[in-house]
């Protein structure tokens, strides 16, 4: 077998011709930091099922599965990892064979302890880049802040039913975009609230093109900020109407957790649909977002969802998750910044970018 002498980069000649496709699209060196990266994908339900098969397809070093949690019935439903003979067991350990199977080439590892919210930052750091799904929102931003600390960057996300989202924290963030070199002269500094131009260069290719390579830096705020942020405040009225109604029934979740301990059900508690709706409004609020932001009939739809898993919604939410940590590895692509929710009703997934008041002015 022929070795591949560029240190750092493909082992070999198998490799290569393995990960040709991905090569082709982004680089050797950008498919060498997947292959060195190690990812940690906290709870493996449906949504994680799909994260976990895109990533590992894709090349990444090593996953890390944490769930602590065994399998049920229920799990059946919409996870492809597991089948029936696995009820009982733990859903990681039941999981991760299946998994391995996909690519020989990945090392794929189980936790099966509780308490991943409380570890502290040094736990974080042997991680590349950390994924929550399917947590609480006191869970998520324990862990995000504990990443923050690390220096790792943060995924989060969820399904519920036809509905759900996908933040991103990547504290710092820098990328290169390749593109064909115009007469106007790309100036650095400040491009959005959130992104600056740090560097660019230029290439001459055959023909006489000009190729230019701008590098573009990220800033990131944490869920916790985030989850108390307005909508920019100069966007016109039509255009807040216009914001999807996903956005304040998740950020409402949220607040029914932190309040009551528990996802909403209202057919145990038939008061879940009133104070769910009170959170909604509360989140709306929050969000500086007109009434219409907030229609019942919707609100219901969406509380009827919660807890509720659908294949299709996982595997597109899932895919998308998967696709900004490769997008992050690769540093070749402009990332998610910073919360993206989808509605299965219209097929739509719009993103976001909510930052503290103070950061607008």
């Amino acid at each position: 077998m022929t070795v591949v002498e560029e240190p750092g980069l493909i082992r070999n000649t198998e490799e290569v011709a393995l990960y040709d496709r991905q090569i082709r699209l982004w680089g050797m060196e950008a498919q060498a930091r997947m292959r060195n990266a190690h990812i940690l994908l906290v709870t493996i339900k449906a949504l994680g099922n799909e994260i976990a098969k895109n990533l590992v397809l894709a090349g990444i070093g090593a996953i890390t599965v944490h769930d602590a949690e065994t399998m049920t019935e229920e799990d059946l439903g919409a996870q492809f990892l597991v089948d029936d003979g696995m009820v009982g067991l733990n859903r990681a350990e039941a999981a991760a064979p299946a998994l391995q199977k996909l690519n020989p080439r990945v090392k794929v590892s189980t936790d099966t302890t509780e308490g991943i919210e409380g570890r502290g930052a040094d736990y974080f750091k042997q991680f590349s880049v950390v994924i929550a799904t399917e947590a609480d929102f006191s869970t998520l931003t324990s862990i995000n802040n504990a990443c923050r600390e690390a220096g790792v960057a943060f995924y989060a996300g969820s399904c519920y039913g036809l509905y759900g989202f996908v933040f991103a924290d990547l504290i710092k963030h820098q990328f290169v975009i390749e593109r064909e070199r115009s007469n106007v002269e790309t100036k650095i500094g400040s491009e959005t609230r959130t992104r600056s131009i740090v560097s660019s260069t230029t290439k001459k290719e055959a023909g006489g093109k000009f190729t230019e390579f701008v590098t573009k830096e990220e800033v990131y705020c944490p869920l916790e900020q985030v989850a108390v942020s307005q909508i920019d405040k100069t966007w016109r009225p039509r255009k807040r109407k216009a914001v999807s109604s996903v956005l304040p029934a998740v950020f409402g979740l949220w607040k029914f957790q932190e309040a009551h301990g528990r996802l909403p059900d209202p057919y145990e508690h038939k008061e879940d649909t009133k104070l769910f709706m009170s959170c909604m409004h509360d989140a709306r609020n929050s969000l500086a977002l007109p009434l219409e932001n907030v229609d019942p009939s919707f609100a219901i739809s969406f509380l009827d969802s919660v807890g509720t898993e659908l294949s299709p919604v996982a595997a597109i939410l899932g895919g998308m998750l998967a696709q900004g940590v490769i997008n992050f590895l690769g540093k070749r692509e402009q990332p998610l910044q910073n919360i993206l929710v989808f509605d299965g009703d219209i097929t739509s997934a719009p993103i976001y970018c909510l930052r503290p008041q103070e950061d607008e002015e």
